[in-house]
């Protein structure tokens, strides 16, 4: 797990030294063991690299890593099944002079050319320098777990794992206005490829980015991925259920490896239970102790240490309990709006900052956690009213009466997603008019379209899913690598490994949502594991934040940074604070620190 930087001149003109060691030093929290630079006069190319050493602590690790003299790469990420590809490329007659998995991404590539990437089981982000071909092969995994941003500017090709490497080459940092309305009024985050900065992409998820050095110099984007439907409908229940539970243990053992300590989160919920539990299984094997780490809510309504502490016990695993304060909220605002570049979705991102915080000074480096579980398992409530509505009326009032004691949507609140989702212009109507405060030449900017296409998915489950997994995932992943990444943190998800990820999609409906209960088949797995009061219990809320308290004890504050704000005070009218949710109130005043934070210009 790494940082990456790189320059190409478009012009071949030469790129300075200098210029990368500076993007490198913007990084170094992602990789504070090691630095390196490369640079091709020939081809007017510049890779830096941050090493965050996980696999082969040695110096064979270095990056940029050149392989013979055609080959450089720069690359963030781990690829969890290098073990067994590099068996079989040992078996076509390579050799390797490494234990690391960067070598055997390189003979991977020398081997299947781009469609290596087809091969991987991991994260990733990549640029692989190819002087034989004259190419750059760059590459973001299936899921977008790892970043990958670009920028063209003054005749140069720039990307990197952080925007902030980007913005130092830039004369000054614009607001991009599309993507700021519609997260103020629908809360969108990383829907496509651009982002809050004018100018500045994203390398979408399961694509590849080529450059021709030798032709044009203009580069060309390719989807390598697509999540594939293949729901087997005659495969029984228990079938489903052992085919399941044998991937995710697979997924979960894979990502063991490590030649560092390796932790995991643990909020109390379904998921994070179920990635600790079989982590502490495979710990116990060799007679270790998995380290937990659970971020406690100093509210009542959002408390889940106790079920924490049950699976503690319950499986062996040695919990540190942190407990965030409103100060340390207020103390930590512009460092964390700096480390997450892009506004966010609430105050619960300072939960997970905290525990990997913890993390570091525990010396977890590796660190599991449950994130996906409800994309791909239906866990969110959105999913089960879909479920009913899909059967018709009729079944739909009687499928929730005769589950109803299992879920914990009342008929009024199912009723209330029904409609939210199902008739879209009903639900732009109700975004516009909470959000009235803007004036009406920027609230025109809300992506309509994106709106009616999610209410489209919401008439099939599984379109619902893909589109969530595709547009609404990389947000949350992108909490999750900054938080982690800040504190020198490598995070993985077992809930995203592909396998894990296809399974859980094409598991029938009925086995993912029976009797009420969402993620049926992941409690079933766990049924034997785990207390019946983790696995059988209704609410789920992660690291939650005691939003409402927090944000009411610097109300003041707040409303004093955003009147200050220039973009805000441009694109809105007077705001009456008091008509305002807390959601909105913080989207606000997450706005108005990030444009200070950032220097950012209307």
């Amino acid at each position: 797990m790494c940082g990456i930087s790189g320059i190409l001149s478009l012009d071949g003109s030469h790129i300075k030294r200098e210029d990368i060691v500076s993007m490198n030093e913007l990084i170094i929290h992602r990789g504070p063991d090691d630095t390196g630079v490369f640079i091709d006069d020939d081809f007017g190319l510049g890779l830096g690299h941050q090493r965050l050493a996980i696999i082969d602590l040695s110096e064979d690790g270095k990056q940029p890593m050149q392989i013979g003299s055609n080959y450089t790469i720069i690359y963030n990420g781990e690829i969890y099944n290098y073990i067994e590809i590099k068996k079989e490329l040992c078996y076509k007659g390579y050799n390797f002079k490494t234990k690391t998995d960067t070598e055997v991404i390189v003979k991977a590539y020398i081997e299947w050319g781009t469609r290596c990437v087809e091969r991987f089981n991991g994260m990733w982000a990549f640029a692989i320098f190819d002087k034989k071909k004259k190419l750059l092969f760059c590459s973001r995994d299936r899921f977008g777990v790892k970043p990958f941003y670009y920028t063209e500017f003054e005749g140069k090709f720039i990307f990197g794992s952080e925007i902030k490497q980007l913005l130092k080459f830039r004369s000054q940092n614009s607001v991009n206005f599309p993507v700021l309305i519609n997260y103020l009024v629908a809360g969108f985050e990383n829907y496509s490829s651009e982002t809050f900065f004018n100018g500045i992409c994203e390398l979408k998820n399961s694509c590849n980015l080529i450059f021709e050095l030798e032709k044009n110099r203009n580069f060309k984007i390719s989807k390598y991925y697509d999540i594939p439907f293949s729901m087997n409908q005659e495969e029984t229940e228990e079938k489903s259920i052992k085919t399941y539970r044998d991937v995710l243990f697979n997924s979960v053992n894979l990502r063991l490896r490590s030649d560092v300590r390796v932790g995991t989160c643990l909020s109390g919920g379904l998921d994070s239970s179920s990635v600790a539990c079989i982590a502490s299984y495979y710990f116990k094997k060799e007679n270790k102790k998995i380290t937990a780490i659970h971020a406690k809510s100093t509210s009542k309504e959002t408390d889940e240490s106790h079920y924490a502490k049950i699976v503690a016990e319950h499986c062996n695993i040695d919990l540190k309990i942190i407990t965030p304060t409103r100060k340390q909220f207020q103390s930590l605002i512009k460092e964390v709006v700096y480390t997450q570049e892009e506004p966010f979705g609430s105050p619960s991102v300072f939960m997970q900052y905290l525990v990997m915080k913890k993390a570091k000074k525990l010396n977890c480096t590796v660190m599991l956690d449950g994130q996906g579980g409800d994309e791909t398992l239906l866990g969110y409530e959105r999913y089960y009213t879909s479920y009913l509505s899909n059967i018709g009326f009729f079944s739909f009032f009687k499928a929730f009466f005769k589950s109803s004691k299992n879920s914990k949507l009342s008929l009024f609140k199912l009723l209330q997603y029904y409609f939210y989702f199902s008739y879209p212009r009903i639900r732009i109507k109700r975004l516009q008019k909470k959000s009235s405060f803007l004036k009406s030449k920027y609230l025109s900017l809300l992506n309509k379209n994106y709106i009616f296409e999610s209410s489209n998915s919401f008439k099939n489950v599984w379109n619902m899913q893909y589109l969530e997994i595709s547009r609404s995932l990389p947000h949350l992943l992108r909490y999750e690598d900054r938080n982690s990444m800040r504190h020198s943190i490598e995070t993985r998800l077992p809930f995203i490994d592909f396998q894990v990820l296809e399974k859980a999609i094409n598991t029938s409906l009925s086995y993912k949502i029976k009797n009420g209960w969402t993620k049926h088949i992941l409690r079933k797995v766990l049924e034997n594991l785990l207390p019946k009061s983790v696995i059988w219990r209704k609410n789920k809320l992660g690291f939650e934040a005691p939003t409402e308290y927090w944000i009411k004890s610097i109300s003041e504050d707040i409303k004093k940074e955003v009147s200050k704000s220039k973009i805000i005070n441009k694109i809105s009218n007077k705001i009456d604070f008091s008509k305002l949710s807390n959601v909105q109130i913080w989207r606000l005043y997450n706005v108005a620190i990030w444009e200070k934070v950032f220097n950012v210009k209307s």
